[in-house]
């Protein structure tokens, strides 16, 4: 049967009204999720951190027994280009190999200023990695925290939001699609959520902005579906209101 405006308003209301409800129970949550799933970013940040640190240490500490094996190397063959020196038989002779300690000299300031510079380094990357690891520590310890609040509270409201879901799904069969889709559309703009709202002291409940009179004696009559000159909202007035809750 086609429905009168009186009964397509009333569908409206109740559906709002759930939807209210809903609201409510998720604000109780507050921002709770979202600092989950924020802290739970960090911590993977964090750990991504630590394990590149960790690699670089590493590659450090590889890069430093690979310098004093060229510094054993260079000793080792100075050794034997100063023995060389002894066997010598001409002044050429002598230049190339004295040459050769030079450059093995040369090969082992050069590594021992590496030595250096990565034993600066890796202590500079260890003071991060020190770091580091407190951070991921706290954060572990707040991500701990807010979830077991997340998961109190989840626990509390779950089955009364389950239940309050299944009230909007029966509720939304009552409604023909254009109001369902203008309704979703005003619930999404407005910031507290509502699409339908009453008349209190002359004014909308939703913006509170006045609604004239004449106005006001249509929306009593349930003739037609009137909405809110200033935003929009859907208007019923307070008896429908009453009447709907107490149903």
């Amino acid at each position: 049967m086609e429905q009168t405006v009186e009964q397509k308003l009333k569908a409206l209301y109740e559906l709002q009204t759930i939807h209210s409800q809903i609201d409510k129970i998720r604000q109780i949550r507050g921002e709770l999720p979202m600092e989950v799933a924020d802290l739970e970013d960090d911590v993977a940040g964090l750990e991504t951190r630590i394990q590149k640190i960790k690699f670089e240490l590493d590659d450090l500490e590889d890069e430093i027994v690979t310098r004093k094996n060229v510094i054993k190397e260079a000793q080792a063959n100075i050794k034997k280009y100063e023995a060389q020196l002894n066997e010598v038989k001409n002044n050429r002779e002598y230049e190339a190999i004295s040459k050769e300690i030079e450059i093995q000299g040369l090969d082992i300031q050069v590594s021992e200023k590496k030595i250096r510079e990565f034993g600066f380094e890796i202590t500079t990357k260890n003071q991060v990695y020190e770091k580091a690891l407190a951070d991921l520590e706290d954060r572990k310890k707040d991500l701990e925290i807010k979830k077991d609040e997340l998961g109190t509270i989840t626990s509390e409201t779950q089955k009364e939001e389950e239940e309050l879901l299944s009230q909007v799904e029966k509720a939304k069969a009552n409604i023909e699609d254009r109001l369902l889709f203008a309704y979703d559309r005003l619930r999404t703009n407005a910031k507290n959520g509502l699409a339908v709202v009453t008349i209190r002291r002359d004014s909308c409940s939703g913006c509170f902005n006045q609604i004239p009179p004449q106005r006001q004696s249509d929306i009593r009559q349930r003739k037609k579906i009137i909405v809110c000159e200033h935003c929009g909202r859907i208007l019923v007035d307070e008896q429908m209101a009453m009447e709907v809750e107490e149903a």
